[in-house]
């Protein structure tokens, strides 16, 4: 069974935004009731990794679990790594991610590929709205060019 997330902009949306909440890292198979807090998160296909604010990282007393060199526009620098559970609005619990603190402007997490790749993410602009759907697990392929009548281009083959 997959569970599902949609959002709509009444125009072209420029960033995708949904509630998403945060806890201190625990095992739901242990303890199935946590409190997470509220935060907005912006889903970015750009970063390879979660990031969230110092001040989710003050608010829930995160743990710090390490440190890695961490790329952005600002250049290479390094940052402490944290363990919290995310949880997004489609009851979608995700335990014991590693995170990094970023300074973030309008928003406090940054759902990056690491979460983004464990489902089908989906974004539309029909009649200039944007639709944003997202769903786990992956349940089937999505190929908006089987339905398209522009020539197919000659597939690209990657090295090992």
């Amino acid at each position: 069974m997959s569970r599902a997330l949609t959002v709509r902009a009444n125009a072209l949306a420029r960033s995708i935004m949904t509630p998403c909440g945060v806890s201190v890292p625990f095992d739901p198979r242990v303890q199935a009731q946590h409190t997470f807090a509220s935060y907005t998160g912006l889903w970015d296909t750009g970063a390879t990794g979660t990031v969230v604010t110092q001040r989710v990282v003050d608010d829930l007393k995160l743990p710090v679990v390490g440190k890695v060199k961490v790329h952005n526009t600002d250049g290479e620098k390094e940052s402490p790594v944290y363990l919290a559970n995310l949880a997004l609005p489609n009851q979608v619990l995700f335990p014991g991610v590693r995170v990094t603190v970023g300074i973030l402007k309008g928003f406090d997490v940054l759902i990056g590929m690491d979460i983004i790749t464990t489902g089908d993410f989906a974004i539309t602009n029909v009649g200039g709205k944007t639709v944003f759907s997202f769903r786990v697990p992956s349940t089937k392929e999505i190929d908006f060019s089987a339905e398209s009548t522009a020539p197919k281009l000659p597939e690209i083959r990657t090295s090992p």
